[in-house]
């Protein structure tokens, strides 16, 4: 997502808590991948050895017109295979389920599912709201839409069957929502314009840790780029990569809980 304000601005970590101290965790880096830096990231999927990236920008923003679908390899940040969206549409959150990719657009209220191989268009999607985030938990898609609602969908119909309010402690809840994955049976959240990622309970939409990105970038790199946004998980090899919305680097982290 990208414009708009929908609603306070979420805890800093700093701020969470009121007696029952919601865990904390911050990173170690073990690997720098370079990033494609014209990349507006709005999706980030790992899979055998591939990024499979969405991006952003309609012909209406600026810089205009960069939204895709992207296949790409990890050691060298290359794009291998590429599918662009039509200028008027903005790209947002994909999620690649049982050799399907779906990808969401942000104002549009429609979305696309492609071959993964071929990229080729198999169906559209239609949904009321915006489009943010995607991922699913081998079942169900769960979207997001920049509130503090998850929906679950069916994958082959794409129909919601099931939502989720989002909240933190004393159950406020959380907007801004973003960027989404699935991780060892949590929902990993970027929160729009923040540093940090939510960890979610799928069974009761409570955060359950805070994981705090600050440093990412130098200084003089984050002067340059937008927000963090992309979050991706190799199961096979228990890895987790990071990135941002023009980012030059992709980062490989391991989470360190904070005392």
């Amino acid at each position: 997502m990208d414009g708009g304000d929908v609603g306070g601005a979420p805890p800093t970590p700093s701020s969470d808590g009121d007696g029952t101290e919601t865990p904390r965790y911050s990173y170690e880096i073990v690997n720098i991948f370079p990033h494609d830096p014209a990349a507006w990231t709005q999706g980030l999927v790992y899979a055998d050895g591939f990024l499979y990236e969405g991006t952003g920008l309609s012909e209406t923003s600026f810089p205009p017109g960069r939204s895709s679908l992207r296949k790409v390899e990890l050691q060298t940040g290359k794009v291998v295979q590429e599918h662009r969206l039509s200028p008027e549409l903005f790209g947002e959150g994909i999620a690649l389920y049982q050799g399907l990719i779906f990808q969401l657009t942000w104002l549009n209220k429609i979305g696309f599912v492609y071959a993964r191989e071929s990229f080729e268009e198999q169906r559209g999607l239609v949904y009321p709201t915006e489009g943010w985030g995607l991922t699913h938990d081998g079942d169900r898609l769960i979207m997001s839409d920049g509130t503090p609602t998850l929906f679950f969908r069916d994958p082959d119909t794409f129909e919601e069957t099931g939502r989720l309010a989002v909240h933190h402690t004393d159950h406020i809840p959380l907007p801004r929502i973003n960027e989404l994955e699935f991780v060892k049976g949590e929902i990993l959240a970027n929160i729009w314009q923040t540093d940090l990622i939510a960890r979610i309970s799928p069974e009761t939409g409570e955060v359950v840790g805070w994981i705090d990105l600050r440093g990412l970038l130098t200084a003089q790199e984050a002067a340059r780029v937008d927000v963090l946004n992309g979050i991706a998980y190799d199961a096979a090899r228990d890895r987790l990569f990071v990135t941002g919305k023009l980012w030059p680097w992709l980062f490989e982290i391991n989470l360190t809980q904070v005392p």
